[in-house]
């Protein structure tokens, strides 16, 4: 087993001379081995050791003697440690977490805390090959994508003490805030451990809990798993072998992703931008791959992001139109718009698309005139329009003057208002079923200028005039409403800058 252990930590790089480790020991087989022979290979790595041990408080008196034993163990080894005691249970009843969930949690914030006194940079962790198969097993059973299914990682990294995150997803090196979990064992299968254990003379403890197949893991372990090999003696291996297999598949296509990545997404005050039609020309698996990109950097997490949640926003993102949402675990929504789509967090005040909006219930327009609008870069111009008559921009109205009456007005639009775009055959409609039916976001309906005549909509402004207002062949006098960016203003205050 030893060489196993040399060999593993050689070929990922697991340990730089100098190192302080922190060896999580909970007094069992596994944690047991691994103390065991870092101690053996420190002097050849020259690394130094510190044990941690965390008291779950969930097995009274047997929970306790686990601290002695480690205590005990590391004094008889001439080694530094710390052990410490936390009420699992207590913290799984104020997050609302399962005992499994808050006492990993616990557990890997404890082992943060730890490192941070003594000055390490690296944890190691006693997971052996077959948690790596009961891990695969697991993934598959409950769904996941390649990145479940290729299991657990042989180094990974943990932010702020508080989540575990999958250090695949970053790119590799560790922060000033980060610190590095090593499995030396994953390459060990439990039956090699028990006989290293039995060879060198050492007594691990035995947690009865790991007897107990109302856990989802233990049930696996004791009845699955057998059964399976029953099916496969070879299943063990087999399911190794998938793992590193898809573990390579994995790397491949995250290259691919952030690639895309790279060119689609853009950053800015805690929310990620995609070029929607570019995004949209992607295939799915870079889509998906992308969308949990985003996540991860929003949030450091990608636990609970499964599949269900990743494809049910990608659909939302490439069949839906303006305006549409869908919810990302960790708080965050995917919202899409006409040109992109945000995700960012589902609290945040949504991001309007580069169009003039009202900040005031209503401006007047003189003709002829220029107007500002309130707040904004953009004006109003009011004039008679001379020939040719052609618009090619959609801020640009042209309207039969003679078939207005009233004062003209920018205004918001109200409940009840109605008009007959034009188009429809002098057909009445509401405005709110229009913008509906033309997909203007939500967040911008409320201040997107509409033009009047006293109370009569003549345009709605980037969109549709009034069929009674439009221009025909028998039209004598054209008025020419315009909204356009206010040029001296945007010059200005390029010069003050």
């Amino acid at each position: 087993m030893l060489d196993q252990v040399r060999a593993t930590i050689a070929e990922h790089s697991m340990f730089a001379h100098g190192d302080t480790v922190v060896v999580a020991v909970s007094g069992g087989p596994d944690s047991l081995a691994l103390l065991h022979a870092l101690r053996a290979l420190r002097d050849e790595l020259r690394i130094t050791l510190h044990v941690a041990h965390l008291n779950h408080q969930l097995r009274g008196a047997e929970s306790d003697a686990d601290a002695e034993f480690v205590a005990n163990l590391a004094r008889e080894w001439k080694l530094p440690a710390t052990v410490e005691a936390r009420d699992v249970a207590a913290f799984a009843r104020e997050k609302r977490l399962s005992l499994e969930e808050a006492a990993r949690h616990t557990r890997y914030a404890f082992l943060a805390e730890v490192a941070r006194r003594v000055g390490a940079r690296v944890i190691a962790v006693a997971h052996n090959a077959d948690d790596q198969v009961e891990t695969v097993l697991m993934h598959l059973l409950r769904g996941a994508g390649l990145a479940g299914l290729r299991g657990m990682l042989y180094e990974f990294v943990i932010r702020n003490s508080e989540f575990v995150i999958d250090n695949a997803i970053t790119e590799k090196g560790i922060t000033n805030d980060e610190l590095r979990i090593a499995r030396p064992l994953l390459d060990v299968t439990r039956s090699e451990i028990e006989s290293y254990c039995k060879q060198n003379g050492l007594t691990p403890r035995f947690d009865r809990s790991n007897l107990d197949t109302t856990f989802f893991r233990n049930r696996l372990r004791h009845e699955v798993l057998p059964y399976l090999e029953t099916l496969n003696p070879n299943l063990r291996e087999v399911l190794r072998r998938t793992a590193r297999v898809l573990a390579d598949d994995y790397d491949f296509l995250l290259a691919q992703t952030r690639e895309a990545y790279g060119q689609f997404a853009r950053e800015d005050e805690g929310a990620i931008t995609f070029a929607l039609a570019r995004w949209r020309g992607l295939h799915p698996a870079l889509q998906r791959g992308t969308l949990r990109l985003a996540v991860q950097q929003l949030r450091n997490e990608l636990r609970d992001v499964d599949w269900t949640h990743v494809e049910a926003a990608r659909r939302v993102a490439m069949e839906k139109g303006a305006g549409a949402k869908a919810t990302l675990p960790h708080g965050l929504m995917l919202v899409v718009g006409y040109d992109d789509f945000v995700v960012a967090d589902a609290t945040r005040e949504p991001l309007l698309p580069d169009w003039p909006f009202l900040t005031v219930e209503r401006i007047a327009l003189p003709l002829p005139s220029v107007v500002e609008l309130p707040g904004s870069e953009w004006v109003a111009v009011v004039e008679r329009a001379a020939s040719p008559l052609k618009v090619n921009d959609r801020w640009t109205a042209l309207l039969d003057a003679d078939k207005i009456e009233g004062e003209l007005a920018l205004r918001c639009r109200r409940a009840g208002d109605r008009f007959e775009p034009a188009g429809l055959a002098g057909h009445s409609k509401s405005l709110h079923e229009f913008m509906i039916d033309e997909k203007i976001l939500s967040a911008a309906r409320d201040r997107l200028p509409i033009l009047v005549a006293g109370d009569r909509i003549l345009w709605v402004c980037g969109w549709r005039v009034d069929e009674r207002a439009r221009v025909t062949q028998d039209t004598q006098d054209v008025l020419r409403v315009t909204i356009r960016r206010n040029w001296t203003r945007t010059s200005a205050d390029e010069r003050g800058k």
